[in-house]
């Protein structure tokens, strides 16, 4: 198990998901999308039961091997995500060059946001933008 020191975040959400092969999911999530894994609990022959990528920019998501068992149902390839980012053209630049599946380009929604989609090689789809999510507390 890998685990980093410090604090745990404050309570949020936690997207999960099951992964066909959650190592090589995690080493693309970590090595060119660019998040951390805080820890990864293996069974004793080495897989991966239950892992944490920490988002830099905050959240983060649980991911692990696909099983029958266990409170996770999602299938493998069918998780999405919108994950909040300040530069998603440095971002979409820095994974389409390490061959990422980007599904749409860097674009401007009318709502004000700069976004972009990618697929892991799972399946999965991504989006990374700058909207952050309505206010709390107003209409």
């Amino acid at each position: 198990m890998s685990t980093t020191t410090g604090n745990p975040p404050a309570p949020q959400v936690w997207p999960t998901f099951r992964a066909e092969d959650a190592d090589a999911l995690i080493r693309f999530l970590v090595d060119v999308v660019g998040f951390e894994e805080t820890m990864a609990h293996r069974d004793d022959s080495g897989v991966v039961q239950h892992a944490e990528l920490a988002w830099p920019e905050g959240g983060g998501v649980m991911l692990g091997q696909e099983r029958e068992s266990g409170a996770c149902v999602t299938r493998p390839g069918s998780f999405s995500a919108y994950v909040v980012t300040a530069d998603p053209d440095a971002l979409h630049d820095r994974v389409a060059a390490a061959g990422a599946e980007i599904t749409t380009p860097p674009f401007d929604t009318d709502y004000g946001s700069r976004d972009f989609a990618l697929r892991d090689p799972e399946g999965n789809a991504w989006n990374f933008g700058t909207y952050p999510g309505h206010p709390r507390g107003g209409s």
